[in-house]
């Protein structure tokens, strides 16, 4: 299914999922540019210039373009990994930091497949209203295709100090905690506690305000945290667990987002 946008400046935007690996080796080539180039991550890739792993050849790939841009058209993309495919092969990305046995055990009990988003990325030009509501029109449509029960993944603060953002943190871990039953660990001698600062010791709202745009972006669809960040040194990042009810964001966000598709 694709989906066109007029925008200023002569953008026509589309969204669709990759079909071939030259789509991939676009969306590839876009989230090496922003995570290598522009944030510093170690990228181990086998062809220069392309951020690759394992996982890429298991997952779909939600592809964000503007149809009236000259070369590589691809301007933001997400990766989706459904639970099913996911167990037929190297299990969840997310696996290697969190613990996710409750969230498992939680979809088996209710019969719903899980969908783990990664990798997302947009072009710096882009990273507007326009592009960010193309991403997720294109995920509410493969949610309804899939019957998605939970969404999640990991979304991360910029460098691998946890003092530098000790308030949004400890903001996340006090007010945005997922219940015991539905809630993943950080694993692995990278964890690191996110409740660093007590509650009254830091000015909520300003943390509020500075958190990273995709963390705030999840916190307002109705996201919840896991317990604890994950350091990864490749990716010059912490890294915190993300849980979305897709009940609750159809709640809040169908005409938004789900009509829209």
């Amino acid at each position: 299914m694709i989906e066109l946008e007029q925008l200023p400046r002569e953008r026509m935007l589309t969204v669709r999922l990759a079909q071939d690996a030259r789509d991939i080796a676009a969306a590839q080539r876009l989230r090496y540019r922003i995570f290598c180039e522009a944030m510093g991550a170690s990228l181990h890739s086998e062809q220069a210039g392309l951020d690759i792993d394992r996982y890429d050849a298991y997952c779909d790939h939600l592809l964000v373009e503007d149809l009236a841009a000259r070369g590589s058209p691809v301007v933001g993309t997400y990766r989706l990994l459904r639970q099913g495919v996911a167990e037929r092969h190297f299990g969840f990305y997310s696996a290697d930091e969190f613990d996710l046995d409750p969230i498992i055990a939680h979809a088996r009990r209710e019969r719903m497949e899980l969908l783990e988003l990664g990798r997302s990325c947009v072009d710096p030009a882009y990273r507007d209203a326009g592009t960010i509501q193309m991403l997720w029109r294109g995920i509410a449509d493969y949610l309804r295709r899939h019957r998605i029960g939970f969404m999640f993944g990991c979304a991360s603060f910029h460098g691998t100090d946890p003092e530098a953002h000790a308030a949004g943190l400890s903001l996340l871990a006090h007010d945005h905690l997922a219940p015991v039953e539905l809630r993943a660990r950080a694993i692995g001698a990278h964890r690191v506690d996110m409740a660093r600062v007590p509650i009254g010791g830091y000015d909520a709202r300003l943390a509020q305000r500075q958190l990273p745009p995709l963390i705030k972006a999840y916190l307002r669809v109705g996201a919840q945290v896991g317990e604890g960040a994950f350091v990864d040194g490749d990716f010059n990042s912490i890294d915190v667990f993300m849980l979305m009810p897709v009940a609750r964001i159809a709640a809040r966000y169908a005409e938004r987002f789900v009509a829209a598709a």
